[in-house]
């Protein structure tokens, strides 16, 4: 591996992971050691609250972001890098919840984020994008003609321009038997999450807004004009605040915390596979299939394979975690056994039960943007811009989340309920695959 990253065990520094051990910043952002005022303060320093505070100061505005660990220390930092339109909850469904009309205004949202990510990378573009090859997904069942249909009413929908692969075409540059047809979103780009969301911080700062990490908020705080919010070393009392915590918010707001359950996803990356790698793999592309318990991969240089999968409530490490993606990947690929794994890891991501990004105002001036899991980093970018747009414009495209809102997930017991569901779709998924695939 190149640029190798000290590994740490305090609490709010990066894991052990491929984003840390070539992180290309790794300067300190400054913690908050006195008492600041501002217009606007955002707290949470992941995707979401990075794209808000970066979009508030395209705007005009000099706003404070706090953050408890490291900038891009959760989810955001640890995810699989993929970036195209759209959201964890499909287009058809979408839009059979809130009509056609709705769902093209909502997924034009995550086109235009797609926009912005791509000028924000400015000349740094090479170092924040690991491929800029595009995006596949792929059926893991045998539906012919379910795929080409599905490409069509994403295109119209979406406003997108989606390739259908048939399965014979697709096995050509992958050479598995469990895959089915194909589509490739050629516009879709595989980031380096955690050096993105840390060079847009940085863009935030530079411009102007003031960047706090290890700054945990202990308590918020109404006052008679705004907000306070309590720090370990300090304050900042600002007219509104922005929560974008998601499944790190703790205890912060109760309403809140209780709309997401915390959900564990994983990746790994391979040692460097040489040749070996084109016995499986000639495509530079990103992968991921259509199961529940799905998987999703790219190539990293040519040479390692970096494999992501799974959702769950229990978040295990090391060895151990190793062995459970590596069986995953095998599955896919037995061509490959006997190769190792270099390093894996998790993260919890927060997920809402209706699988929709959470946006909006909880009481005037207090706004969050949260519940982006599975939904990628273009809908939280896009979640971003219209509470900037809100804040600053008296813009009202938030609005267009008002049907997904704050849906309380089942906390204490919506861990058991939900790795409870998600053993069903499994279920689902293998009897689905038995009955199509045969």
């Amino acid at each position: 591996m190149d640029k190798p990253y000290s590994r740490t065990s305090e609490k709010n520094e990066y894991i052990d992971s491929y984003y840390s051990r070539t992180l290309d910043d790794k300067c300190d952002f400054d913690q908050l050691r006195n008492d600041v005022k501002t217009s606007v303060c955002v707290i949470g320093g992941g995707m979401a609250g990075v794209a808000t505070a970066h979009s508030l100061v395209e705007k005009g505005e000099k706003p404070v972001l706090i953050e408890a660990n490291r900038i891009g220390w959760g989810a955001s930092g640890r995810n699989g890098g993929f970036v195209s339109s759209g959201f964890s909850k499909g287009p058809w469904e979408v839009a059979n919840m809130v009509g056609e009309s709705h769902a093209r205004e909502l997924y034009q949202l995550t086109n235009a984020a797609l926009d912005s990510i791509n000028r924000r990378m400015g000349n740094e573009r090479e170092s924040l994008i690991d491929d800029p090859h595009g995006h596949f997904e792929v059926s893991w069942f045998n539906e012919p003609g379910k795929v080409e249909k599905q490409v069509e009413y994403m295109n119209d929908l979406m406003g997108v321009h989606y390739e259908f692969w048939p399965k014979d075409k697709f096995r050509e540059y992958y050479h598995s038997n469990h895959y089915h047809d194909a589509y490739l979103k050629p516009q879709a780009l595989q980031l380096h999450s955690l050096n993105y969301v840390r060079h847009s911080a940085r863009e935030a700062e530079k411009a102007g807004a003031q960047i706090f990490e290890k700054t945990p908020a202990i308590e918020i705080k109404k006052t008679q004009n705004g907000w306070k919010i309590i720090t370990d070393k300090g304050s900042v009392t600002a007219d509104q605040i922005v929560m974008c915590c998601s499944a790190y918010i703790g205890g912060l707001n109760f309403r809140l915390s209780n709309a997401t359950l915390p959900v564990a996803t994983y990746v790994m990356l391979t040692e460097p596979l040489g040749d070996r790698l084109k016995e499986a793999i000639k495509g530079k592309w990103g992968v991921s299939d259509n199961r529940v318990s799905s998987n999703y991969y790219r190539t990293v240089k040519d040479n390692s394979l970096f494999w992501g999968g799974r959702v769950s409530m229990f978040n295990p490490q090391g060895k151990k975690l190793e062995r459970i993606m590596m069986k995953d990947l095998l599955v896919v690929y037995p061509q490959l056994k006997g190769i190792k794994a270099n390093v894996a890891w998790g993260g919890f991501m927060g997920y809402p039960a209706h699988k929709m990004p959470q946006i909006g105002e909880l009481e005037p001036g207090f706004w969050y943007a949260q519940g982006f899991g599975g939904s990628g980093m273009t809908a939280t970018v896009a979640g971003g811009e219209v509470v900037a747009d809100a804040i600053i414009n008296n813009d009202e495209r938030y609005k267009l989340f008002e049907p997904f809102g704050l849906q309380y997930a089942g906390k204490p017991f919506g861990p058991i309920v939900a790795q409870t569901a998600y053993w069903l779709f499994q279920l689902q998924d293998a009897y689905k695959e038995w009955r199509l695939n045969r």
